[in-house]
Formats: structure tokens, sequence, C-alpha cells
């Protein structure tokens, strides 16, 4: 009988080793087809997000400059057109938007406290300037039209400048969101309200920023 058992035994032990090569070739198999899957995955994550890096817009063509401040009743005549700062009206322009040109020395004060001054040429069709206007943020933002503008469009902050190609130059959101109340802003979360509304003829209740 013992005899008998002996092929049996082998035959067992050899299907058993053919089980075990067959399951060790389906788990190479399986880790294989997975290696595969999850590098497709980065690839496509990696290429998403390296195009996504490469057509965002930057903003290397800021423009940096040192400015001083004080406050003087006098007009001001400024180095850089429109304005990034120094010496301005005691009391700030208020932040929103005006359809005719505002007074710099007003204008820089609102800079001074942190806001976004951007000005457009005054052809710039009203739709344009519409659009724009319906994209930024509601607080910490001046928008108006303005003389002998050296670009079609330009993004202002406290000592920076940004030369736009037009209201629609998709770097003026990433310019806002760099500088509107940015590290740059010599008294941030100061008052955009309560100034004045663009007019040089101060009303007597006003009070001059500190």
């Amino acid at each position: 009988m013992a005899r008998a058992d002996r092929p049996s035994r082998a035959r067992l032990e050899e299907l058993q080793k053919q089980q075990r090569a067959k399951e060790r070739r389906t788990r190479i198999i399986w880790v294989g087809a997975t290696t595969v899957v999850v590098l497709a995955i980065v690839g496509v994550v990696g290429f998403v997000v390296a195009r996504d890096v490469s057509t965002r817009p930057t903003l290397d063509a800021v423009q940096t400059y040192e400015v001083g401040a004080g406050h003087v009743t006098t007009p001001v005549t400024y180095e850089q057109s429109p304005p990034v700062g120094g010496e301005h009206n005691p009391v700030w322009l208020n932040c929103g938007v005006y359809d005719a040109p505002v007074p710099n020395e007003l204008a820089v004060h609102a800079l001074e406290h942190g806001a976004v001054w951007v000005t457009y040429r005054p052809d710039t069709p009203k739709a344009q300037v519409d659009a724009m206007v319906a994209d930024l943020p509601d607080e910490y933002m001046v928008v108006s039209p303005y003389d002998d503008l050296p670009a079609p469009a330009v993004a202002s902050a406290w000592g920076h400048q940004l030369m736009l190609d037009g209201v629609d130059d998709p770097r003026l959101a990433e310019f806002v969101r760099e500088y509107r109340q940015g590290p740059q802003t010599p008294e941030p979360g100061a008052a955009c309200t309560g100034g004045s509304d663009g007019t040089t003829n101060l009303p007597e209740t006003q009070t001059p920023a500190p």
C-alpha cells in the first residue's frame, strides 16, 4: 500500500509546485499591470501640472521702485506715470470704480493703504472695462481712466507696477492677488472708504489721515 501511495504524493507535490508557480506568475503580472497604470496616472498628472504651470501668467515684468511718503496739500510731480508712491494728499481716495481720471495725490494715498490701482486708456470700450471690473475684488481696488497712459492698461501698487496689454490681460488677476494688501503695503488694513470721492475740493468735515 505504501508503494501505491508514492506516485500520488509525488503527483500532489508536483501539482502544488505548479500552483505556486502559477500564483507567482499571477502576482508578477498583477504588480506589473498596477505599476504601469500608476506610472500612466503619474505621467498624466505631471503633464497637466506642467502645462498649467507653463501657461500660468507670470509677474516677471513687474517693475519695482523705491518710493518715499509724506503728506502734502500741494500738487506733486511723480517720477512714474501713473505714480506708485511718494508724497500724497492727507486724504485718501475712496476705493471704487471711477468714470473719469482721479487726482494722483489722492490715489497714491489709497495705494499706501494697500489698494491696487488699475488705470486704462480713456478710449477703452466700456464693455471691456465692465468685464474687467466684474472679475476684480470689491475691496481695496481703484479703477479709473488715465490720460497719456504708457500702455493699454497699467496695474499699480505701492512701489510696484505692471504694464498690461489691455484690461483683459490675465496677468492683472495675478498682480491683484500678489499686491492687494500685500507685504509692500505701508499701512495695511487702513481705511479705503470715508476719504475723498475724487475731487480736489475736500469737504471740511473730512479728517485727514494721521
